[in-house]
């Protein structure tokens, strides 16, 4: 269960709120997230493992506070960026889906386990000692994902996965998140993706202005940007 509570955000320096007045409470399975560049939607998304903690009102996320548990929270969630450079932090494959691992009390040999059982489930295994940043563009975005599914969160939290992938590459994102056990709480400007979501929420100008089934949202959200 994600609740947002009276929450309100500003960035030091910059005039006006980036999220204003926000309350929802959301635990379906499918959560699409769209809007504008601007409208708050990425804030929206970077407040549910508290990598941005609300000005004002409170974010929790099955009972935990993301401001006040921020480390139980992080177990909780994962977070998929939208450039998997930014996420890849280790030299091989292998390597970089263990990272995530490292403070988990696994012995070697479980984390051995759960490193190839995650890089088979997600066509890398033949890749695990390859350079990790020497893999293609989808290659690259499956390895964030197998990094952070490694750790087994309950929530995945996905800021336009596929804006840097080709067709192909964006079509097997899209079968991988309807087979995923966690809820998905993905923000997207691709539509496409979103037809079998169960809840689409649409911002605009910091403010949540549309949240239902997917085909009012995106018309609302079309006809919004004109």
């Amino acid at each position: 269960m994600i609740d947002f509570r009276g929450v309100s955000h500003t960035y030091p320096g910059r005039v006006g709120h980036v999220v204003r007045d926000l309350d929802v409470r959301l635990d379906e399975p499918r959560i699409g997230v769209i809007g504008a560049n601007g409208s708050g939607k990425s804030t929206f998304a970077r407040m549910l493992n508290g990598l941005v903690v609300p000005s004002a009102g409170t974010v929790t996320v099955d009972g935990l506070d993301t401001g006040r548990d921020g480390r139980q929270v992080r177990r909780k969630v994962g977070f998929c960026f939208t450039n998997p450079d930014s996420q890849i932090v280790m030299p091989t494959v292998a390597e970089d889906v263990a990272f995530g691992l490292r403070r988990r009390g696994l012995s070697k040999t479980e984390i051995a386990a759960r490193v190839a059982d995650v890089l088979a489930q997600h066509g890398l295994a033949d890749h695990a000692d390859h350079p990790a940043h020497l893999l293609s563009g989808g290659q690259k975005q499956l390895l964030a994902l197998a990094s952070i599914l490694v750790t087994e969160p309950s929530l995945l939290v996905m800021d336009e996965p596929t804006t840097l992938l080709d067709r192909r590459n964006t079509r097997t994102v899209a079968e991988l998140i309807t087979r995923l056990p966690q809820q998905v709480v993905m923000v997207t400007h691709d539509l496409e993706l979103l037809c079998d979501f169960d809840r689409v929420l649409v911002f605009d100008e910091a403010r949540l202005v549309h949240d239902g089934p997917p085909a009012e949202a995106v018309k609302l959200y079309r006809e919004l940007m004109g």
